[in-house]
């Protein structure tokens, strides 16, 4: 514990520097090869003889005490930021805080990982099984969670536990919201809005299926709430067009897997209703999110257990226990233990006015370098 201590002191500069040039280093989901290829030769510089590549996802790969065919422990935290942005950010401290649009969500936890993760190969921590740093791609938005897909299919069978550091400290995510995502483009006669007036117009078509999806009252599901939100319209030409062509996104969630095939049901259902109205009316899957499976309730427990009992020692309080939608969706839906949880205090996440409180970084270093030795230990 004090050569941990000693490290976290010793490097705490070092870490700062190291998110501020993560930050400058655009990644927005499936566009994260700039800052895939500084990681992978950042573990060949800093951390000796490595075994790390990049796959196909833009997953960063990093291998230790690694066999063909054994269990493994895999560390994750993501790469992309929910920014399209591909001029780079210039991060901005003060106060005591540093600014900068995805600081926190994930680059800070990134950051924190790598960091850990040099700790482990310098020093040669021993395992009982392999361990697997990852810094994975696509866990935002659309990215669909790509990075940890792809790593779940290279890895099927043999993953052991998964940590993924992704949010604030005191945060312990340890069940998945899942989540089903569409786009519905709509099209109508249209046409001059006087010499045409009495054509269908696709905006209006749209808005009464949105009020039709909008009517559904969600179900009560022993696992947890079930949502529904259309979170973007577009459509039409100008205010003296009627609109020929309209479209929409749509996303349900739940925690219980009940709960997303009641949404679906009542999805495909409306859509139907309404597609005698249109000229056309096409749903365009966008992706999913898978929600908690049968898990080992022993297995998953202690897993948690390790990490409560760290969160508790590191901040002096219990940890916030919640569902969310993260990376650990797809472990969790496969039965495989899985968590997630931070190392900064900050706010903002998804906002380009986003911050971490430096000061809150030491914790946030010991909380995840604890964590992966403990699980290390068996």
């Amino acid at each position: 514990m004090t050569d941990t201590r000693e490290y976290i002191q010793e490097h705490s500069s070092e870490l700062v520097d190291l998110i501020k040039t993560l930050c400058r280093i655009p990644a927005p989901s499936n566009k994260e090869e700039k800052r895939a290829a500084f990681v992978r030769e950042w573990f060949k510089k800093q951390c000796g003889p490595v075994d790390v590549y990049i796959d196909e996802a833009l997953n960063v790969v990093c291998r230790v005490n690694y066999s063909p065919g054994a269990f493994v422990s895999v560390f994750m935290a993501h790469t992309d930021t929910v920014f399209p942005d591909l001029a780079p950010f210039e991060p901005e401290e003060r106060d005591g805080r540093l600014y900068c649009p995805g600081v926190g969500d994930d680059t800070a936890n990134l950051a924190l990982l790598m960091l850990a993760a040099r700790y482990v190969l310098t020093r040669k921590i021993p395992s009982e099984e392999g361990v697997l740093f990852v810094a994975n791609a696509g866990e935002e938005g659309l990215g669909n969670l790509k990075g940890c897909r792809k790593l779940m299919e290279e890895y099927a069978g043999r993953v052991k536990q998964l940590v993924s550091f992704d949010g604030r400290l005191g945060n312990l995510v340890n069940r998945a919201v899942g989540s089903r995502r569409y786009r519905v483009r709509l099209a109508a006669q249209g046409g001059h809005s006087f010499s045409c007036f009495g054509n269908t117009n696709a905006i209006h078509l749209l808005s009464k299926l949105i009020a039709d999806l909008y009517s559904v009252t969600p179900p009560s599901c022993p696992g947890g709430p079930t949502t529904y939100n259309v979170g973007s319209v577009t459509g039409g030409t100008s205010v003296n067009t009627i609109a020929e062509t309209a479209e929409m996104l749509y996303e349900y969630r739940s925690t219980d897997r009940e709960g997303l095939a009641f949404m679906e049901r009542e999805f495909r259902e409306a859509v139907e209703r309404h597609r005698a109205a249109a000229k056309s009316l096409e749903v365009e899957f966008l992706g999913e999110r898978p929600c908690t499976g049968d898990l080992d309730p022993i297995a998953q427990g202690a897993l948690e257990q390790k990490a409560e009992d760290l969160i508790r020692a590191v901040i002096g309080k219990d940890p916030e226990k919640h569902a969310a939608s993260t990376d650990c969706n797809i472990p969790l839906s496969q039965g495989i233990p899985a968590i997630s949880l931070g190392g900064y205090y900050g706010e903002g996440a998804h906002r380009r006015d986003e911050f971490i409180e430096l000061a809150s970084l030491p914790k946030g270093f010991e909380l995840v370098l604890g964590l992966i030795l403990r699980c290390m230990e068996g």
